[in-house]
């Protein structure tokens, strides 16, 4: 069988990392939580290093191995797939309760930094209803600072079939979010400027710039 590399050590990971000054490592693509222990392991490496780590993964881990898997990890970005039961059981083979239950917990119970994203699909996860819905959970559980990212779906692998999210979609469901009371709601998978960058939940002033991958106008000290 042909493999692409070899298998390569957590402290080996994470010297690599430290040398060629890296601040992070991602575990993403593949969810982490296939390969937990692998994933904690290079977590308690670079962290040795003074290196950080964070997770993108779907939060579908069962309650006794979610403190093992984020106690050592820096942040993390939770997919909310969708907020209705059917979508998780027939686009999933899975559930929503196992997913919502990691965010409360990460909310109340970790130190971990982490973040929401839901992709928006349309005809399956994309209604008004339902982005509505999502957005009440949310502040009532996790409170109106925990960024949320409202991301395009484009057709691939085996769902060719629908097309692309318009961005006008995003758009709405951004405003949804910030007119329901979330202060760091944002658009991805689209140029929008606008819905990428960070603002005063107070004032409204803009704090961070971004663009695509362009980081632009800094405001702040710390």
């Amino acid at each position: 069988m042909d493999q692409l590399m070899d298998w390569a050590r957590p402290e080996a990971l994470a010297d690599a990392a430290k040398n060629a000054g890296c601040r992070s490592i991602a575990f993403t693509y593949n969810d982490p939580v296939i390969f937990a222990e692998y994933a904690i392991d290079c977590a308690i490496a670079a962290r040795e290093r003074g290196v950080k780590t964070v997770a993108v993964t779907a939060g579908y881990i069962m309650s006794e191995a979610r403190r093992d898997f984020y106690a050592h990890l820096d942040g993390a970005n939770i997919d909310l797939k969708a907020f209705t039961e059917p979508f998780y059981h027939k686009l999933c083979f899975a559930h929503l309760d196992p997913v919502l239950e990691t965010l409360v917990w990460l909310r109340n119970e970790s130190d971990v930094w982490f973040e929401v994203t839901t992709l928006l699909i349309p005809g399956q996860n994309d209604t008004e209803e339902e982005v509505g819905q999502l957005c009440a959970w949310f502040i009532a559980n996790l409170g109106p600072d925990v960024p949320l990212h409202f991301t395009a779906f484009h057709p691939d692998f085996k769902m060719m079939n629908i097309p692309a999210t318009p961005p006008s979609t995003l758009f709405r469901a951004r405003r949804q979010a910030l007119d329901i009371g979330l202060h760091h709601v944002y658009t991805g998978n689209v140029h929008n400027a606008d819905g990428q960058s960070t603002y005063c939940a107070a004032c409204g002033t803009r704090l961070i710039e971004r663009n695509g991958y362009t980081l632009g106008e800094w405001r702040l000290d710390a």
